[in-house]
């Protein structure tokens, strides 16, 4: 039986790239997806995934959504955590809600559906945990505070959950993207961009489908001996 990967936040354009890297090696995908209906719909045609709708930032969703997914292929091997979201402000106009919903939409996530992935592998004594943070969380660098915090809060995430589910023979890493063509890396202003780029080892922006190509080594026996690490894809910052 092939492995089963859960992608979250698979319909934006790294899930999707990730979807599609697992689904070639002829893996069993699933993905979770909030508001991007017809987007998710043509990647589950496209690759043959399976794709299911959730906000996860509802713990009872959440519980859901994995229980249709354990009901689907009969077991998790890999999570990949990869839904999150940014906020283009300036600190001084962060209001408490702004902080709240990037906080809750990069690390309540991470925290509701891992919880509730890890039950089944702990039962299996086996399983691979991989957290896709930001460069924002560990550089000093132009970005949103709030953003920066909740990325910062994947390391430890990470590092803590790595110890405590070793014993279990569960893997746990962070991958950490820098400036990406897409997704969340369309969103940086030309002059960040710019900056970014000037101190770049590789003098360009990375692409989805390279990351993706990270995260399937981690989450491949191959890696077996890399845990509680973060692993960067930046280009050489």
């Amino acid at each position: 039986m092939s492995k089963v990967v859960l992608v979250t936040g698979g319909s934006g354009a790294v899930g999707s790239a990730m979807v599609r890297r697992f689904s070639q090696d002829g893996l069993s995908v699933a993905f979770t997806f909030h508001l991007h209906g017809e987007r998710a719909e043509e990647l589950e045609k496209e690759t043959g995934a399976s794709r299911f709708q959730a906000d996860l930032t509802d713990s009872g969703e959440v519980k859901q959504m994995v229980e249709r997914v354990l009901e689907t292929f009969g077991q998790i091997d890999v999570l990949v955590n990869n839904a999150g979201l940014t906020q283009v402000m300036p600190f001084a106009l962060i209001e408490e809600r702004d902080w709240d919903e990037i906080l809750t939409a990069n690390l309540k996530t991470m925290f509701l559906v891992t919880k509730e992935v890890i039950r089944s592998m702990i039962r299996r004594k086996t399983g691979v945990v991989i957290n896709i943070g930001s460069l924002a969380g560990h550089r000093l660098l132009d970005v949103p505070v709030h953003y920066a915090t909740a990325k910062a809060g994947v390391s430890g995430f990470t590092l803590a959950l790595a110890k405590e589910l070793s014993r279990y023979h569960i893997r746990v890493n962070e991958v950490v993207p820098g400036l990406l063509s897409k997704g969340v890396g369309s969103l940086v202003p030309e002059k960040e961009k710019a900056e970014y780029l000037r101190y770049c080892a590789s003098g360009r922006p990375g692409e989805p489908e390279e990351l993706a190509e990270v995260v399937a080594f981690l989450a491949s026996d191959k890696a077996g001996y890399i845990n509680a690490q973060s692993v960067f894809v930046d280009g050489g910052i």
